[in-house]
């Protein structure tokens, strides 16, 4: 424990059962009105911080064991099969494949680090859920749903530093330097994790707000509200800090506010619309100045402008030729709409001429960091055709609208 834990221990009263000296700087306690909370700092891709878990609920025997999970992610964890049951088409309907390919890559990246050190990642959670199952101990989920977690993040964060996120996931999954279990303790030593939230913060304030400092709020809070006299609680290192900050000094937190998903910002709203409208207006007006066939060549230009680029971005993804057609067809209309993007059709189609296997859901989270897997991989290909086509027709949408203008004058 820490000196400041052990002072409030001294300082409390007397628990049911004894609190012993765990003797572990990962193992916090802290005591609020009736409640003893025992803080437990993992690494999701620790054996130590598994072993460290089992150890505390075997020898405190607490009322609630709370783990720093939400049902989705427990069920990741837990069913190996998961993905198999996944309706790709219902999630591109709804237009979740971006979520749902920044869980993939976030889930590689974790799996790649535990692969290195023989641990899954996640293993102290399950190691916590597991001996709270042997001595039928209750056990509590107290993170927020990870889909609401990313899009919160996703919609906080400002335009120009979309980029900055994007390329910084890419990055992680592609980085191949090796960690070993003494790198990792080094980095508990030195502190490092909370250096690097720091700097996350500086980068991208909005980010850290969301995956960082709301989290704590959220899982202090439902740490507070697990019944029972003694809690433990296991989280991962780098919330440590501020979970005992709002523990210390309980904030009136309201949870229904943390679990909203911001609006589109009605700027971007729009602008969505108001390009489409400067496109057909000014063919429009193009007719009206120049004449019916100067408005026909503009109108052709914007679909070849827009059409090619993203059929193109089909093609690049090696994508079913029906999806290559869908893409020439379908980017000029979708560009003209913010409602939909021809990603989501074209990875649709995608979906539905050329389904992926069950074997590649099973080997996703291993095959999404390997560059060249993404080709060979039916499922990997679906995102390829999202992404590819739509790049394409930004690229269109740019070229074909300023020469369309540009004809105005």
């Amino acid at each position: 424990m820490t000196s400041e834990s052990q002072q409030e221990n001294r300082s409390a009263p007397p628990l049911i059962g004894p609190i012993r000296d765990l003797a572990s700087p990962d193992v916090h306690v802290v005591h609020v009105a009736d409640k003893t909370i025992l803080l437990i700092g993992t690494i999701h891709v620790s054996r130590e911080s598994a072993d460290l878990v089992r150890r505390v609920i075997q020898e405190e025997q607490p009322d609630c064991v709370c783990v720093e999970l939400d049902v989705r992610r427990l069920e990741a964890l837990s069913q190996q099969r998961q993905w198999e049951a996944l309706d790709l088409k219902e999630v591109i309907r709804k237009k979740q494949l971006s979520t749902l390919l920044v869980n993939l890559m976030l889930a590689s990246y974790q799996k790649r680090l535990g692969d290195q050190l023989g641990v899954l990642p996640g293993t102290e959670m399950m190691e916590a859920i597991r001996v709270a199952q042997e001595r039928q101990i209750p056990i509590a989920l107290c993170d927020r749903d990870v889909r609401i977690t990313l899009r919160r993040a996703w919609r906080s964060t400002p335009w120009l530093k979309k980029g900055l996120l994007v390329s910084s996931l890419l990055v992680s999954i592609f980085d191949s330097t090796p960690i070993t279990e003494e790198t990792l303790q080094d980095l508990r030593k030195r502190d490092v994790l909370s250096e690097m939230m720091r700097e996350l913060g500086n980068e991208v304030p909005t980010i850290k707000t969301v995956l960082i400092d709301e989290r704590d709020q959220y899982l202090a809070t439902k740490i507070l509200e697990s019944k029972g006299s003694k809690i433990i609680a296991v989280v991962g290192a780098g919330h440590v800090e501020g979970i005992l900050a709002h523990l210390r000094q309980p904030p009136s937190t309201d949870l229904a506010q943390l679990e909203v998903v911001p609006s589109i910002s009605p700027v971007w709203t729009w602008v969505g619309w108001s390009i489409p409208l400067i496109i057909v207006g000014s063919i429009v007006l193009i007719g009206y100045q120049k004449g019916v066939m100067a408005a026909q060549e503009n109108a052709t230009f914007w679909i070849l402008a827009n059409g090619i680029p993203s059929a193109l971005g089909a093609l690049a993804a090696l994508a079913h030729p029906l999806t290559i057609l869908t893409a020439f067809l379908a980017a000029p209309f979708t560009s003209l709409t913010p409602v939909i993007g021809v990603g989501y059709v074209t990875a649709f189609v995608q979906a539905y001429v050329y389904p992926p296997v069950v074997r590649e859901f099973q080997t996703v989270a291993e095959d999404i960091a390997v560059p060249r897997r993404w080709w060979q991989s039916r499922l990997l290909r679906i995102f390829l055709a999202f992404l590819l086509p739509t790049v394409g027709s930004i690229i269109g949408t740019w070229v074909g609208g300023t020469r369309i203008v540009a004809n105005l004058f």
